[in-house]
This record gives C-alpha cells, structure tokens and sequence, in this order.
C-alpha cells in the first residue's frame, strides 16, 4: 500500500511493520518500482507522529480479539483520513464503533481478498474472505 501511494505520487510516504522480512521486501519492491518510501520498523502503538492520511490492513482481530479496533483506534488518533480493510461481517460493528467516537465513515467498497497460508495458525493453503475497504474521517477533519 505504502508503495502504491507513492506510485500515485504521494508527497511523503512512510510503510511501518512489525515484521523485519515483510519490510525486507516490500523495501526491494519499491526499489525495483522506483517508489519512494521510507521503511520503519515498529509497532502502530509506538506510533505517534501527525500526518495526514493513513492506509492499512490491519489484523482481522480474528485471531486476537479486536486487533484490528486497535490499530484503527491508533490510525484515527494520528490521521485526518483513515483507508483501512476489515472482514465484512464486522462491518456495522465497526461502523457503530466509528460513529460513537464522532468519526464519519465517508466510502465503504467491498471486495474478496485471497489469504495464502502464511502464519502457523492458518490450516488452509489458501482462503478468501469478504472484506470492506472503509474510508473514514477523524472528528476534527469533517469540514
């Protein structure tokens, strides 16, 4: 994502991951693309820089309970707009989660996402899921 938006000519773009091999590759793939971002490793709650958009996938919030909440919560405190994608099936609760904290859910785009088997917990060697892809403002940037 963080290369995409530097593709479409983003001012600044920063990818932040957790995993040191994740960021190993994606820094290769914006290199061979020509993309320019910068690439920390870090954990989303160590976050606390302002900025003006962010774009995420966070965890489901499957495996652990309301993991990806936590990750947008982070988002809506550092962002004016947040693009992040969620199962579908949680889509009101999210929604509802949103609203209660004055942030207005502006798009919803829905769509299959393939999940490869990649983490030891998975048991299939592939699986699609339904997901929304939600734009959301935060309370003080709704003008």
């Amino acid at each position: 994502m963080a290369i995409g938006a530097s593709l479409l000519n983003a001012e600044y773009v920063v990818g932040i991951d957790v995993d040191q091999l994740s960021l190993a590759v994606a820094a290769k793939a914006s290199e061979t693309l020509r993309a320019h971002v910068d690439w920390v490793q870090a954990n989303v709650e160590t976050i606390r820089s302002r900025v003006d958009t962010v774009i995420m996938n966070p965890p489901f919030g499957t495996k652990q309970v309301h993991a990806d909440i936590r990750f947008l919560g982070i988002a809506m405190e550092i962002a004016d707009v947040v693009y992040s994608i969620h199962k579908s099936s949680t889509r009101n609760f999210l929604i509802r989660w949103l609203e209660e904290r004055g942030c207005k859910v502006s798009e919803i785009m829905t769509s299959r996402m393939e999940i490869p088997h990649q983490f030891t917990f998975h048991r299939k060697d592939r699986r699609f899921v339904n997901v929304s892809v939600i734009r959301v403002r935060s309370p003080s940037r709704q003008s």
